[in-house]
């Protein structure tokens, strides 16, 4: 099925997010969308599946003219869409997941469950998904449960599938194996829409590359084009792919963990009998492949998990035990690793989520009493500062889009009285413009003599932008090496070899 938008604009008040964008996807292609975030990548395919409505253009389905009132609509018409935050219902079966919304019923009126777990088994052995159809979603990894959205949309006969930022909440190793998901559908004939802006996955699975900026269309290119070549069509100016730092100053010892242990809510040991140092003015990386204590130890530190033995100190000041709120005035700032659940409160505005945590006093709080020219001109000078792009301070932080997110959250954070800088996934879901920037700030905040902890799962990353490495695996640390250290190297003790075993 060939898919064509025919000068597709879509208006949010005084905001043009799409503005008269051509596209034509072809059968049997996968075509890549490549664009910051908060182009209009997301609102085109919302307008294509029918969650908006265009002010103007139209869509195309083979030369056929198509008016969608919703996603009921999109999906009759043999489009499907795979979200970057799945639409899934936890305490569901996948099944009773593939089934919503397009029951089938037995003669006698029950829900035909038999026919939905015959549909999952039979798309889930045609492409080797692996996918158990009575498994409730919520115990399943994410990757899997990306399987099942996809499996939900080709169990409705879908011809075009969009696919909106998939990788963001996805290991290397599970979007590798989304990569050969795409070309297997391609080769069957599958319409593909890839929206993302990492340019390691355009430039390995995209057929062709439609590039958006400012909610029009800048460019088209092929994947034969450099890395350099398409960040500047996204960003329109050059980009350094490549960290420009100098060598690390380190000082004093800063934090201080000894032997931290993390008990979680089943009582089994997710951190255990961890120990480092990071020094004043640099930064130390923790890698691993998500899931191997990264996040409780972070949240260890912050004062965030209930259940902790060990000691962690910063400077002469013991935080073990204190509140977060204690953690944070003591000079700590921390950026989540989920920006949308624990970074942000999406109702509230820019300028609101900016004084998180600092609402109980100066500069914003005086007498009780909110200090709103305060807070106002702090944010506007926070907004220049950052980059963040939207109509104002009082926009609604639930409608930035996730790089503009982030910006907020690493504003807020850094613009404490630091003592340690902490950023979990700090780049997760954001764009090459946004990268470039973050990483900027983290090198300055390095070089004014902070200590900063990374926790990232992506390689490049790490490499990247620390001094010294912690690789953690089934919650311990296997070994603290070099920044420096070869890949192959990392790569082999995120599986749980130390280095001596390593370099044996």
């Amino acid at each position: 099925m060939q898919l064509e938008l025919r000068g597709i604009t879509k208006r949010f008040g005084a905001l043009t997010a799409n503005d008269h964008i051509d596209l034509v996807v072809a059968p049997g292609e996968i075509h890549c969308l490549l664009g910051e975030n908060g182009a209009g990548k997301s609102t085109l395919m919302n307008v294509l599946y029918g969650l908006y409505q265009a002010d103007e253009g139209e869509i195309l389905l083979d030369d056929d003219v198509q008016h969608f009132e919703g996603p009921g609509d999109a999906m009759r018409a043999g489009i499907g869409m795979v979200h970057q935050h799945f639409m899934l219902i936890p305490v569901f079966t996948v099944a009773e997941n593939v089934m919503l919304g397009h029951e089938e019923t037995t003669f006698g009126g029950r829900l035909n469950l038999d026919a939905a777990r015959a549909r999952v088994r039979e798309i889930s052995d045609r492409f080797g998904f692996s996918v158990d159809p009575d498994a409730l979603v919520g115990d399943l990894p994410v990757g899997v449960q990306q399987r099942v959205e996809i499996i939900k949309a080709l169990s409705r006969d879908a011809q075009v599938l969009v696919f909106d930022e998939p990788t963001a909440v996805l290991t290397p190793q599970e979007t590798d194996e989304l990569m050969t998901i795409m070309r297997q559908l391609r080769d069957e004939g599958t319409s593909i829409v890839f929206i993302t802006h990492k340019l390691r996955e355009v430039r390995e699975v995209a057929d062709r590359i439609t590039v958006i900026r400012l909610g029009k269309v800048v460019g088209e290119a092929q994947p034969t084009a450099s890395n350099s070549e398409l960040a500047a069509l996204m960003v329109g100016r050059a980009v350094e792919l490549v960290v420009q730092k100098g060598p690390a100053s380190p000082g004093q010892p800063a934090l201080v963990v000894e032997h931290l242990d993390v008990i979680d809510a089943n009582g089994l040991k997710v951190v255990n009998d961890v120990s480092f140092t990071v020094r004043e003015g640099e930064i130390l990386a923790i890698a691993g492949v998500q899931g191997n204590g990264q996040t409780e130890l972070t949240e260890a530190i912050m004062g965030l998990q209930p259940r902790v033995n060990g000691r962690v100190s910063l400077g002469s000041e013991t935080l073990t035990g204190l509140s977060v709120r204690r953690v944070l005035d003591a000079g700590v700032g921390f950026v989540p690793e989920d920006r949308t659940h624990d970074g942000l409160v999406g109702e509230f505005t820019i300028a609101e989520n900016l004084m998180l945590d600092r609402s109980h006093g100066e500069p914003f709080v005086a007498r009780g009493s909110l200090r709103r020219d305060h807070l106002d001109e702090f944010a506007e000078e926070k907004k220049k500062e950052f980059d963040i792009r939207a109509p104002s301070i009082q926009t609604a932080a639930g409608r930035l889009s996730g790089g503009n997110q982030q910006k907020v959250v690493l504003a807020r954070e850094m613009s404490r009285d630091l003592r340690l800088l902490i950023a979990a996934q700090p780049t997760r879901g954001i764009d090459v413009g946004s990268i470039e920037f973050v990483h900027k700030r983290m090198i300055e905040t390095r070089d004014a003599g902070i200590p900063v902890i990374v926790v990232s799962t992506e390689l490049d990353e790490v490499v990247a932008l620390a001094d010294r490495i912690a690789v953690m695996y089934r919650g311990s640390i296997v070994g603290i090496v070099p920044g420096d250290t070869p890949r192959d190297v990392l790569g082999l003790m995120m599986a749980g070899e130390r280095p001596a075993e390593v370099a044996a």
